[in-house]
């Protein structure tokens, strides 16, 4: 497959005495091609679960996002509550439900906001909030940016906010919501998900 080659051809090149910096970068982003295609090969399967710590996986996500985000754009992270917390989960798929979420935040800011991501201990749940200071949603759209097809961008599918629902309730077992929103001053979701 085209990634077996990438693969191949990191390491040939390693052997070619390559700047090392550089074959760093072409392992991070071959990297991140195979987590994608993990990702991908589990929608429509039964994914495993199994307990991981959610304040590392937030961290590895909202870190992946803010390294490729413009620094027009302050991130946030709050996960003192859970630090300790596991949770049943497959860390591909719930990595891609932050990332999504931080995306459509960062297209709801144009470019430019806050993002605040927050885990928050409920007993035997815990709850996500992901905030942004964007466009914000109208009440009547609450429901209707989960269905597929639904989007305000020029561009896409409007598969997002579908997957990471399909991700979340039916993979998960846990539920994602518009905890509130407002026009012209953004946007929080909810995800809530039990304990291991």
């Amino acid at each position: 497959t085209p990634l077996s080659s990438s693969i191949a051809w990191v390491e040939y090149l390693k052997l070619k005495n390559v700047d090392p910096v550089i074959l760093a970068d072409m392992k991070k982003d071959v990297s991140r091609l195979e987590t994608i295609t993990e990702r991908f090969s589990k929608i429509g399967s039964v994914p495993d679960l199994v307990p991981a710590n959610l304040a590392d996986v937030l961290n590895e996500s909202v870190d992946y996002m803010q390294t490729r985000s413009s620094k027009k754009v302050a991130f946030t992270l709050l996960t003192d509550e859970v630090k300790d917390a596991q949770i049943p989960m497959n860390i591909p798929l719930f990595a891609w439900v932050i990332e999504n979420l931080c995306r459509n935040a960062i297209d709801a800011m144009e470019g430019g906001g806050a993002i605040k991501v927050v885990a928050i201990d409920q007993g035997t749940k815990v709850a996500i909030d992901v905030s942004d200071t964007g466009k914000g949603i109208a009440r009547s759209k609450f429901e209707t940016v989960f269905q597929p097809g639904y989007t305000s961008k020029k561009r896409g599918w409007g598969l997002g906010l579908s997957l990471t629902r399909r991700i979340v309730e039916q993979y998960h077992s846990g539920k994602i919501i518009v905890k509130q929103s407002e026009i012209g001053k953004g946007t929080t979701f909810r995800i809530t998900l039990n304990k291991a």
